[in-house]
């Protein structure tokens, strides 16, 4: 259930930069929640960084798709039976890597403060610990 929550939680925040990126929404729109809404100018250098995207696709797209993938592994209960364990445990390890790094990339480089960003970078730790801990 936890696995599951967090998977929605993480789909939405990649579902929102996913948004911002392919520039359907303005990142100061009115709509969004003052929690979330960033300047445009902070949007822009998150977003539009040379790190926001592996491969030339949006990281926000990839996390999209890690997130559907812990969800439908949730709910066909797929999570743990192997090989698809494996399949899960290595995407999930690969995602806690790339946090690591754009984590980084947050605070030394870019130098911006994305509560949003280190939200889903957090979640993607926890996703890992919990099928660590779930085999």
């Amino acid at each position: 259930m936890i696995l599951f929550i967090l998977a929605i939680i993480g789909f939405l925040i990649s579902s929102y930069f996913t948004v911002l990126s392919l520039n359907w929404l303005d990142p100061a729109d009115s709509r969004i929640p003052s929690l979330c809404r960033l300047g445009q100018q902070t949007c822009n250098r998150v977003i539009f960084s040379p790190r926001a995207r592996v491969f030339g696709v949006p990281n926000s797209l990839l996390g999209q798709l890690f997130y559907v993938a812990i969800l439908i592994g949730t709910v066909s209960r797929l999570l743990f039976v192997e090989p698809f364990y494996f399949l899960f445990l290595s995407a999930s390890f690969l995602t806690v890597l790339l946090a690591i790094y754009l984590s980084y990339s947050l605070l030394f480089l870019t130098r911006i403060r994305c509560f949003l960003c280190f939200t889903s970078h957090l979640i993607n730790l926890i996703i890992f610990i919990l099928l660590i801990n779930g085999k």
